[in-house]
């Protein structure tokens, strides 16, 4: 255990450790007494790591130190404080978006501020690519495609599941483009029979694709602890056939929140998919079965 990780124990504090960034987090419910608490806790941890740091000297990067509360609008906009912290003589005001690994996340996760930025990267680089066509073959723009668009579009889409038909469409119609490039087809033309010919899987199904690997990979000890912590195996209180059905424990959950997270989700897709895709004896196996019985299922 490193002494900043002993330190944010101590305080009771959930956390994060990457070779050059720090996570700290906390859940807590929307009472002033409790909002309180963690407001002070996570001040007192501040203060400590504070004095640590003077020690080795070492140095906070105030310019990429950023906090942020998430929650609803109702309760963000009935907050009994105003909420900032303090680190030596820096005050860190809450933040309306912060990135984390690379995805853009607001207060209220909507994801809108990450698909914003991911339609602003996707649209300068198809317009690059559009610029090369004519010298270019079609398989080396195709790869160019999957090189500068499709990393884009998979890159954390995971949590985008449950987001708006509105919000998605923007991806969408990204894909929509990249596709039209490659093939050279007009923008009067229907889209759907140009992407099953090419064997792309549409932004929705692109989504369920990478929570259902992750499950894949969390249920066979291939994922993180944490990640696989999070499953359960359905075990019926009787003998049952669905006790032998490979299913998950679908918790249950009270908010909006908690009906897109990774614990509730992930069961529920889990769950739906055959028996043969969920018993693949390898993930190279798995991927293959449901890319197919995703592709049947939107082109089928």
């Amino acid at each position: 255990m490193t002494p900043l990780s002993s330190i944010i124990r101590r305080h009771n504090l959930n956390y994060h450790l990457y070779a050059d960034d720090t996570q700290l987090y906390v859940t807590l419910k929307p009472c002033p007494d409790e909002m309180s608490t963690a407001a002070e806790g996570i001040q007192q941890c501040f203060d400590e790591i504070h004095d640590w740091m003077n020690s080795p000297m070492l140095r906070l990067n105030e310019d990429k130190t950023q906090f942020m509360v998430f929650g609803s609008k109702y309760q963000l906009n009935h907050l009994p404080f105003d909420p900032s912290l303090q680190f030596a003589d820096n005050v860190f005001r809450a933040s309306d978006s912060v990135r984390d690994l690379g995805v853009q996340l607001d207060s209220h996760l909507t994801m809108e501020s990450h698909i914003t930025s991911i339609c602003k990267s996707a649209y300068f680089h198809l317009r690059c690519l559009a610029k090369i066509k004519k010298t270019s073959t079609p398989q080396i723009l195709t790869q160019l495609v999957h090189c500068f668009i499709t990393s884009r579009l998979d890159y954390g889409n995971s949590l985008l599941y449950g987001c708006s038909s509105t919000i998605l469409r923007k991806l969408q119609l990204i894909q929509n483009s990249a596709a039209r490039l490659i093939t050279g087809t007009k923008r009067r033309e229907h889209i759907t029979p140009i992407l099953k010919n090419l064997h792309w899987l549409p932004v929705e199904n692109r989504i369920t694709f990478k929570i259902l690997v992750l499950t894949y990979r969390a249920l066979h000890n291939m994922a993180p602890l944490y990640l696989s912590n999070l499953l359960e195996k359905y075990h019926p209180g009787r003998a049952l056939r669905s006790g032998q059905s490979l299913d998950l424990q679908q918790p249950r959950t009270r908010t909006q929140y908690g009906d897109l997270a990774f614990t509730s989700v992930s069961p529920r897709l889990w769950n739906d998919l055959p028996h043969v895709i969920k018993s693949a004896k390898s993930l190279t196996i798995f991927k293959k079965l449901l890319r197919t019985h995703l592709f049947n299922m939107y082109y089928m």
